[in-house]
């Protein structure tokens, strides 16, 4: 066996880009699962059930499977007449779609990816065409980087949806920012690779606002994602100490 040669360190020009590389290949990864998988999801309940929903390739795109949308609507009740909703990471658009197909009368989809935005367009207004289309009912997409809309948004939700790339580590972030468009009493949903809110939290929550403001309502776990329902609490106002 020849000797191996020496090692040399890398200098800054001969390091390759961390973050590109890392990007490269969940697309790599991301082609090889559309390639052995069906490229589609399709609704479960509502009056659109059975309709399929493309899932086109793009890095971290996992659209949530049957099995825990059946869930987290038997949780919420399948009728969501009246309700506002926010799916803030659409990808595919599965989880916000279910909710307009239970009758939610407002539903907003962000996301900003521009391949999925054209994606999630194309099937709205196939939705929304013809006799499918419920009077009154509103769906809207919008191309935009969810943490920084969602403080910014100009309306309530009763229910925000999130399904954040597993690997950007946002779901802190995306708690808190959820948290300033949901009222009193409303739900944020969230998928996450651990479970989130437990009683190990109880040691991070002067770091994370979110958890002095949701209490958990439910949480299930299906294969490696943990799923969460939670509830917004009462505003709390801070404590005036007495100068008596």
């Amino acid at each position: 066996m020849p000797p191996r040669s020496p090692r040399h360190p890398r200098g800054p020009a001969d390091r390759p880009d961390a973050t590109q590389g890392v990007r490269e290949r969940q697309a790599r990864s991301a082609q090889r699962v559309a390639a052995s998988s069906t490229q589609e999801v399709r609704l479960i309940g509502g009056r659109w059930k059975r309709t399929p929903l493309p899932v086109p390739v793009a890095a971290g795109l996992r659209p949530t499977p049957a099995r825990v949308r059946e869930t987290l609507f038997n949780w919420l009740g399948q009728d969501l007449s009246g309700w506002r909703v926010l799916d803030a990471f659409a990808g595919s658009g599965a989880l916000g779609l279910e909710a307009a197909s239970r009758g939610a009368e407002r539903v907003t989809l962000v996301e900003r990816d521009a391949t999925l935005v054209r994606s999630l367009k194309a099937v709205v207004q196939r939705l929304t065409q013809g006799t499918s289309a419920q009077p009154g009912q509103r769906l809207e997409v919008l191309q935009a980087d969810a943490l920084s809309w969602m403080p910014s948004a100009r309306q309530a939700f009763d229910l925000v949806l999130l399904d954040p790339p597993f690997d950007e580590g946002l779901f802190d972030a995306a708690l808190d920012a959820a948290c300033t468009c949901v009222p009193e009493g409303g739900w944020i949903y969230v998928e996450a690779p651990h479970e989130l809110g437990g009683p190990a939290s109880t040691a991070d929550a002067g770091a994370c606002a979110w958890l002095h403001a949701l209490s958990r309502h439910r949480h299930g776990q299906a294969g490696a994602v943990h799923f969460h329902l939670f509830r917004r609490e009462a505003f709390s106002q801070p404590a005036v100490a007495s100068t008596d």
